[in-house]
């Protein structure tokens, strides 16, 4: 190995000329350099000065069987193709710049869309499930009439098992949460409301849900969207709903500055003569199975040209005034009025302040009609800084702060009659978690069946307007405390779902006109 070794190193080191050899191999590197410059697509100077790449799917040049393609799909990804070559080309900054934001816009827009249909699928299936029933109480359940389902149901009622704790329901809110929640478990597993569908539209079946009577439409609405009460076979119905809209009947048939409502009773007169002649159902019980969800002012006044209508059904108005004779306690249901005024976020703008950021004590502002708005104008306009009391709230104020921030910066939110005793700042205040104080000596306030409103609320008698500041004074700041918790725990019983859910609003109102029809059972029929 040494001897073939020896003779090679000598060469190496002695017999070759390695300037000579450093020159020519310079050259040969400086001609491959040159040759390799003139084959590319673009002039050099462009690579050195050019921006980042962008990626084009326009343009196409076909190389071979192993070239591909990089392409922008409808998703704004890159997707491979092994048919075309991929293409580079090199631009400005600037169109750089537009192409990538104009790809981040149109993701956004995918992105905004994709959460938009994934909300509506989401919506159709999140209706509450119905009660799990066993098998023996459901065949038990079948075999009773309307009226025997009923008394088993208050007999049930009568018999509710202690509820000592429950993740649904806020005990301090209720007058007995044991029995009211008997009594809606029982309710979700019988009741059945048959809907009848004679009337043309506009006045039936065309729900107005925008504005301060819109608890009649969003009733409505959901209750003719229901799958889970409502009954085809009216032989089964424990309710008949008559679906008019007192507002829709007003826009239709009232001539305005006539102060005549006579032709709209002679309208609802006619058509339940016509639904009795045409059925045996208003009949049999003389409408006392009927109910209507009125929430005009005039709600009750266009039912008088029908005797039965008046005095027997069940009716749920937002012009609940004990004092005139209409509305009966303990069988008509008080109907929260609420103002919406975004009919696709009815729940927009909920919520308010804590305790510490609200500083006025008192807080009103509306149109001087009735005769208690004047009164409380009279007493505490400009009087006192911790009463905020206004006519309409003026430009000045209300640059500085709108309405409802007023009332999610007050303790305490006044609700005064005006015209009628109904007022829909009484749900506006538990929305902006504002203890209400209601002052209306005649209303019958909603679903105070169930509910204790002295947990949330004040009421403050009409001649006590004068001491207003004294008796708010007086509430001391634990019970207040207290109270304004109540009034956050309160508020999911006043909300309109798009997709109810359970002990909301429509719930709440469905319950108590089903309360209304277990307290009309005689002893003959429960025994």
């Amino acid at each position: 190995m040494r001897k073939f070794l020896r003779p090679i190193i000598v060469v190496l080191l002695f017999r070759v000329n390695w300037r000579k050899l450093f020159v020519i191999g310079t050259i040969l590197t400086v001609f491959r350099v040159i040759f390799q410059i003139s084959t590319l697509p673009n002039p050099l100077t462009e690579w050195v000065v050019s921006p980042p790449l962008d990626v084009s799917s326009y343009q196409h040049l076909n190389h071979g069987k192993n070239s591909r393609e990089l392409s922008v799909t409808s998703d704004n990804q890159l997707k491979m193709s092994r048919h075309l070559p991929t293409v580079v080309s090199l631009q400005s900054t600037a169109t750089t710049n537009r192409s990538m934001r104009v790809l981040e816009r149109r993701e956004r827009l995918l992105r905004r869309r994709r959460h938009r249909k994934h909300a509506r699928s989401v919506q159709k299936i999140i209706y509450p499930p119905p009660p799990v029933v066993p098998d023996h109480l459901q065949r038990f359940i079948a075999s009773l009439t309307p009226n025997e389902a009923l008394a088993y149901a208050k007999s049930e009622i009568e018999k509710a098992p202690l509820l000592t704790n429950d993740t649904d329901l806020y005990a301090p809110l209720f007058r007995n949460i044991s029995i009211f929640k008997r009594s809606y478990e029982l309710m979700e597993l019988l009741l059945k409301v048959y809907i009848y569908k004679e009337g043309e539209r506009p006045i039936f079946h065309e729900p107005h849900l925008m504005g301060i009577y819109s608890s009649e439409g969003w009733f409505m609405k959901l209750m003719e969207e229901n799958r889970y009460f409502v009954t085809r076979d009216p032989e089964k119905a424990h309710l008949f709903y008559l679906p008019y809209s007192a507002r829709q009947l007003q826009l239709a048939l009232y001539v305005p500055n006539s102060h005549n409502l006579k032709p709209l009773s002679v309208f609802l007169r006619d058509y339940v003569n016509m639904l009795a002649a045409k059925y045996p159902f208003w009949n049999r019980t003389h409408g006392t199975d009927h109910f209507l969800v009125a929430c005009h002012d005039w709600g009750p006044y266009i039912l008088k040209e029908h005797e039965e209508l008046i005095r027997n059904t069940i009716k749920a108005l937002c012009n609940a005034d004990i004092s005139e004779g209409i509305f009966k306690a303990g069988k008509d249901v008080s109907l929260p009025e609420t103002a919406i005024r975004n009919v696709e976020k009815p729940l927009r703008n909920l919520g308010g302040k804590r305790v510490s950021q609200r500083p006025i004590l008192a807080f009103f502002a509306g149109n001087m009609h009735g005769p208690v708005r004047p009164k409380l104008l009279q007493y505490w306009s400009d009087r006192d800084e911790d009463m905020r009391i206004y006519g309409p709230l003026p430009n000045r104020v209300s640059r500085i702060m709108s309405y409802p921030e007023h009332m999610k910066s007050s303790k305490y939110c006044l609700c005064p009659m005006g015209f009628e005793v109904n007022s829909p700042r009484i749900v506006e205040a538990i929305y902006y978690e504002c203890v209400p104080v209601i002052i209306a000596d005649n209303l019958a306030l909603p679903f105070d069946e169930v509910l204790d409103w002295s947990a949330f609320s004040v009421v403050v008698a009409e001649k006590d307007i004068p001491k207003l500041k004294e008796i708010l004074s007086s509430i001391s700041l634990r019970r207040y405390l207290v109270m304004q918790n109540n009034v956050k725990k309160l508020q999911k019983h006043f909300h309109w779902n798009s997709i109810p859910t359970r002990y909301d609003l429509f719930h709440m109102i469905l319950h108590s006109i089903w309360t209304s029809r277990l307290n009309q059972l005689q002893i003959s029929q429960i025994s």
